[in-house]
This record gives structure tokens, sequence and C-alpha cells, in this order.
């Protein structure tokens, strides 16, 4: 069954990721899932200023460039990994290394 972690951060971990000390953590983790032959995908994702959100109105779009209001936790990647159950998807969770700000969320990959 396939899982993605979905990597929530907050603003200020963001402005950390070019600290060796907190992207080392990452490498360590990604590395942890590809020697475990579990990991199927992801990507880190740039800061949510940089992105575009597109909303349907009606027949029309509207389009939003960032940055956003602000929430307490933004967007900032996701793994998808092929593991047996949502028991061994959680375990894999807790070691993603997020700061006490930020959260995992583990989601089914829906099967069509």
């Amino acid at each position: 069954m396939q899982y993605a972690l979905i990597i929530r951060e907050a603003p200020e971990d963001f402005a950390r990721r070019s600290d060796p000390a907190y992207r080392d953590g990452w490498v360590a983790y990604s590395k942890a899932l590809a020697q475990a032959g579990i990991m199927t995908g992801g990507a880190g994702l740039t800061a949510p200023e940089t992105g575009t959100i597109l909303r349907r109105k009606g027949e029309d779009h509207d389009v939003q460039d960032g940055p956003y209001p602000e929430g307490k936790e933004q967007l900032g990647g996701f793994y998808l990994i092929e593991v047996p159950d949502i028991d061994t998807a959680l375990e894999w969770a807790t070691r993603v290394p997020i700061s006490d700000k930020g959260s995992v969320e583990v989601r089914p990959r829906l099967q069509l």
C-alpha cells in the first residue's frame, strides 16, 4: 500500500533550510527511506511565497501569486512510501525531522 507523508512546516522552518544542521536531518531521513527500499517518490517544495494558487470561479479562474495569508503550518513537501500497512507508515512518519511547530499527515494513496 502506498502512503503520502505530507510535511507541513512553520514559516521559520523554511528560513532554517539553509542551516546545515536542519538540512542534514532531512537528508538522513530521505536516505533511510531509500535504504529501506520503501520510498517511491517525493520532493521538498520551495517556500509558499513562490507558489501560485488557481481557483475556479464558475466558468472562469482566479489566479493569485504568493505570498498567501500565513497559517501556523505551510506545505513543505511530501514523501510517497510503499509499506504493508498504516502502522508501518505511522512508524516512519514519527521519524520525520519536523520541528515542534510542524506536522506530518499520513494519507493512503487513492487506488483507482
